[in-house]
């Protein structure tokens, strides 16, 4: 399949993008718009999916539903935050997600999220959601900018 191979993804979930010799050219990534601090006990996002178990410091990320990331419950949904992988938190929203940076002393408004691209292989995060890379590549709604970089 020449098409997702020309976005530098595997066209088979289970043969990486490195043993075929291509690298991903596309990154979808966001940043940290705002801070909560969870006590124990306290609840983020609609339906208070996520209920912290010890003091909780989660971040907001700009990039939700209407922005092409799923909606679809995945125990193991993670993003990369200054080269570290954490864990999405809560119900994924229309226009944000949250995210557990608690381990992440240095993060900051603004630092860069990274929810699929080099250091999160898109084709492992659609795994977790029971789809292909294929569909979350051609998913990202036309709102989200798009940069070219040569």
């Amino acid at each position: 399949r020449a098409g997702i191979a020309m976005y530098g993804v595997s066209p088979d979930g289970n043969v990486s993008s490195q043993s075929l010799g291509i690298d991903p050219v596309m990154t979808l990534e966001s940043e940290i718009i705002a801070f909560q601090d969870l006590q124990p006990g306290e609840a983020c996002g609609y339906g208070s999916k996520f209920i912290a178990h010890r003091p909780t410091k989660l971040a907001v990320v700009a990039c939700g539903y209407a922005d092409g990331y799923p909606r679809k419950d995945n125990p193991h949904r993670e993003v990369v935050v200054e080269g570290k992988r954490v864990p999405v938190i809560g119900n994924v929203s229309m226009d944000m997600l949250t995210i557990d940076v608690t381990d992440l002393p240095n993060v900051r408004l603004g630092s860069k999220v990274e929810i699929w691209g080099k250091n999160l292989p898109v084709n492992g995060v659609a795994k977790g959601f029971g789809t292909i890379g294929y569909e979350l590549l051609c998913d990202v709604n036309q709102r989200v900018p798009r940069v070219l970089i040569k």
